[in-house]
């Protein structure tokens, strides 16, 4: 037993750092479908295949007490096909902050930065006339950003000038306003924020659910925690190759690394 945390790759460690903090009694699986990766390159048929039948075999081999699924693309495509297959384990996805930012914004001008897969999934085109008709909502696929972030997660080093170029269509004006906020609808992007901000060509208010959702997964766990037959957090990987500065990273994060 134990808490799975999901991702295509490294992006859901944003996610499992602040479920870590509200339950620190808990016990985590982090498992990432790096042999996946990226999700945004998918057709929508054969990922959710993979999706349905990867998540047979993690609930069999860690009977988790909870699955988050901390992958906007991987949540907005698969989440009610898992539920219907899957009936007995309790999900919790991860969609675009669009509510929120409907909520909090000024001008009016929202832009979500996602991936390909999030921005064409009617699940978001949904979320955007549910929660945000008063607004004008720009939806940016960035086909570069995860792997960016990915890779600024285990090097420590990213090009600016390409991240500039990646966020660059989330600012418009429109009527004499400008964006005010960007959701960051990827788990992946809230690892380059800081370089966001640098790169921006004004302030914004950038939106990172990775609070919300641990709150979503306390509020659907018992208080008392769950017998764990594991002995600490660990992390596997379905391509069961990592390198030595993924390793490093993970072993940062408290995860020890075991095959997938």
């Amino acid at each position: 037993m134990g808490i799975l945390v999901f991702d295509s790759g490294i992006g859901g460690l944003t996610v499992l750092r602040e479920a870590r903090v509200l339950m620190p009694d808990k016990n985590f699986i982090y498992v990432a479908d790096d042999a996946g990766f990226p999700y945004g390159d998918w057709e929508e048929p054969q990922l959710l295949e993979r999706m349905v039948e990867l998540f047979g075999r993690l609930i069999k081999q860690h009977d988790p007490e909870l699955v988050v699924i901390a992958c906007n693309t991987a949540s907005t495509l698969a989440i009610s096909a898992l539920r219907e297959a899957y009936p007995q384990t309790v999900f919790v996805g991860t969609v675009p902050a669009i509510k929120p930012a409907a909520e909090r914004t000024s001008s009016g001008l929202v832009s979500v930065l996602a991936t390909p897969g999030t921005v064409k999934r009617q699940y978001t085109r949904d979320l955007i006339s549910n929660y945000a008709s008063k607004c004008h909502v720009k939806l940016v696929g960035s086909v570069e950003l995860a792997k960016l972030a990915d890779g600024y997660m285990r090097s420590g080093h990213v090009d600016e000038e390409k991240v500039a170029a990646e966020i660059a269509p989330c600012f418009y004006e429109q009527g004499g306003k400008r964006t005010d906020i960007v959701v960051l609808a990827c788990t992946h992007y809230p690892f380059l924020v800081n370089r966001m901000r640098k790169m921006a060509p004004w302030p914004v208010d950038w939106i990172d659910t990775s609070e919300a959702i641990a709150r979503r997964a306390l509020s659907l766990i018992d208080e008392k925690p769950a017998p764990c037959d594991i002995p600490n957090d660990i992390a596997m990987f379905t391509s069961n190759e990592t390198d030595a500065m993924t390793r490093k990273l993970l072993s940062g994060f408290g995860l020890k690394i075991v095959p997938a």
